[in-house]
């Protein structure tokens, strides 16, 4: 498994109406966090503070500028260590990394995702949970 690139693929394909934050963390957000808490409407996630509707991309997200023209496009959170547990948690399963287009994955990862799913599940252990 490769190192993460910032390909931005985990961020985008779930930074619209596909991630969800605890009760915990959007009160955290309330009162520690207004910048990140006007994002919220309902208990829900990413919403424009202005016009209410659903954003489908997260407003924290943001593009690295590139040191040349040529360069891939990286991205980067901003809101890192404040960042839904969702977030925190992702990726958790080999067969997730595969269907989202990670870049992460290499060859052999397809060939033992056994082996595989016990590498990530070492390189997240001080974001979730193992996986089952």
């Amino acid at each position: 498994m490769k190192d993460c690139n910032q390909c931005g693929k985990c961020c985008i394909k779930y930074g619209g109406g596909d991630l969800s934050a605890t009760t915990e963390e959007i009160e955290l957000w309330e009162i520690f966090q207004p910048d990140i808490f006007k994002f919220v409407k309902n208990d829900e996630i990413w919403f424009d503070p202005e016009s209410g509707v659903r954003l489908k991309r997260c407003p924290f997200l943001q593009v690295e500028p590139k040191k040349h023209e040529l360069s891939a496009t990286k991205y980067t959170c901003g809101i890192y260590l404040n960042r839904p547990e969702d977030c925190r948690h992702y990726p958790s399963l080999i067969a997730e990394m595969v269907r989202d287009e990670c870049e992460m994955i290499e060859a052999i990862d397809l060939q033992k995702p056994k082996q595989a799913q016990i590498t990530l599940d070492l390189l997240m252990i001080d974001s979730r949970p193992a996986s089952r």
